[in-house]
Formats: C-alpha cells, sequence, structure tokens
C-alpha cells in the first residue's frame, strides 16, 4: 500500500461515519501508523465547522487532527502546485486553487491521494488517486 493523503470529500465521509471510508481508514493503519491530511483539507474542514458553528463535531475533528498529521504547503509543493494550475488554465481545464493545492501537496510528498472526486484530479499528470468511498 502506497502512503496516502486523504482529500476534503473523503474526511468528510469518514468524520460523518461512513463505513466504507472507516473500514478503509482501518486496512490503512495496519501499514501506516496516521493518517496524512493536507493543510488545506484541514482549512477546508475547519472552515465548515466553524461557520455551521459546529462545535461537537469540531471537537471530534480536533481529536482526529490530534493522532494523525497534516501535510504542510512547502516551497517545493507550491511550485508543483503553481506549475499544474498554469498548465490547465492555458489549457482551459482549472479545477480550482485549493484542490490544486492538494494535489501539489500529494505529488511533492510522493503520495496517493485519496479522493471521491476523480473527475477533477485525473487531469493531472503525475497524481495517483484511490477512492474509499466504494
Amino acid at each position: 500500500m502506497k502512503p496516502s493523503i486523504l482529500d476534503t470529500d473523503v474526511l468528510s465521509e469518514f468524520l460523518r461515519g461512513n463505513s466504507k471510508v472507516a473500514h478503509r481508514i482501518e486496512e490503512y493503519l495496519k501499514e501506516f501508523s496516521f493518517i496524512n491530511l493536507s493543510i488545506i483539507t484541514y482549512y477546508e474542514i475547519l472552515n465548515g465547522l466553524l461557520y455551521k458553528d459546529a462545535k461537537k463535531q469540531l471537537n471530534k475533528f480536533e481529536e482526529f487532527i490530534s493522532l494523525n498529521k497534516i501535510i504542510p504547503l512547502t516551497l517545493r509543493s507550491v511550485k508543483i502546485s503553481a506549475s499544474i494550475q498554469a498548465n490547465m488554465r492555458k489549457h482551459g481545464t482549472e479545477i480550482g486553487h485549493t484542490d490544486t493545492l492538494i494535489a501539489g501537496i500529494a505529488i511533492a510528498n510522493d503520495m496517493q491521494l485519496i479522493t471521491n472526486n476523480a473527475e477533477h484530479f485525473n487531469r493531472i499528470e503525475g497524481l495517483t488517486i484511490d477512492n474509499w468511498t466504494k
């Protein structure tokens, strides 16, 4: 199994109690001792919970974060992301800055991206994806 990073949509499914995602995470944790997520995913989930004033869910999320690893933006991941974004803009196939940053972090850290949004991420050369919701 390849080291992986969870996209926001898959982490949201896990936090909502999706049993398929929970099972895949359990399997992943047998080989790796923690789940990876990008600082962008952390921001997106945190922003949504704060907006909804979901204190109980926010506590559950922060507990989850404390047991796992947030992968930061680095100069390398930002350069990769900027190159992806510029290339996609030239071809009219943009997917949005946050998704591009998540992809850049995954590529820079040689991780596969676990997402339910293959339509967006399949457009990015050099990015390996898997879907744990199916």
